[in-house]
């Protein structure tokens, strides 16, 4: 650590390099998100201060996945900054990869860039941009509750679009009944 402070108020906060044109920097704390390729769903979020090396962290978000969920993932679909991982139980995959890929780890592959947004609605939505809370505690509490937060507002939206199939099915069902009564008292 270079003891550079970044913030008066907030002390803990690393400068993190984006290398993107927009956006160089960002200021805050790193946050190791992992979540499943089909679903979406957040299974695993932690705050990584000091600005880690993303190679380094891959071991403890794993083994995060691993307590949270009851067993260990088999497969890791993985950005190129985690080259140099050194995790052992779990393939990784790395994007840009092109070497030794079967059509279904190919495809496994694409999914990757589906977590970018993923990324960018919590950083809106759930509000990670801006932590309010207080300290590393803070940054590391508040990186869990905005996993759930993502989590809920994906299972709200499915349950949204099931109450409209129910309500849709309830509506046809009435109308029917409605014709047949019509149709019955016309003859």
């Amino acid at each position: 650590m270079c003891g550079k402070i970044y913030s008066l108020h907030e002390p803990e906060v690393d400068c993190i390099s984006k290398g993107k044109a927009r956006v160089r920097y960002e200021f805050g704390t790193k946050v190791s998100v992992a979540t499943t390729l089909k679903g979406g769903f957040v299974v695993g979020m932690r705050s990584l201060p000091g600005n880690p090396y993303d190679g380094h962290t891959l071991g403890e978000a794993l083994e995060q996945v691993a307590i949270l969920t009851g067993h260990p993932p088999k497969r890791a679909v993985v950005d190129r900054g985690y080259k140099g991982h050194g995790v052992q139980h779990t393939q990784v995959l790395i994007s840009g990869t092109r070497r030794g890929l079967t059509p279904a780890l190919a495809r496994a592959l694409r999914r990757r860039s589906s977590i970018e947004p993923k990324i960018g609605h919590m950083k809106t939505d759930g509000r990670l941009a801006r932590c309010l809370l207080k300290g590393t505690l803070g940054d590391a509490l508040f990186a869990v509750l905005c996993g759930c937060g993502h989590n809920i507002r994906k299972i709200l939206a499915h349950l949204r679009k099931l109450l409209a199939a129910i309500i849709t099915l309830i509506l046809a069902v009435l109308r029917q009944a409605r014709f047949q009564r019509h149709s019955l008292a016309a003859a």
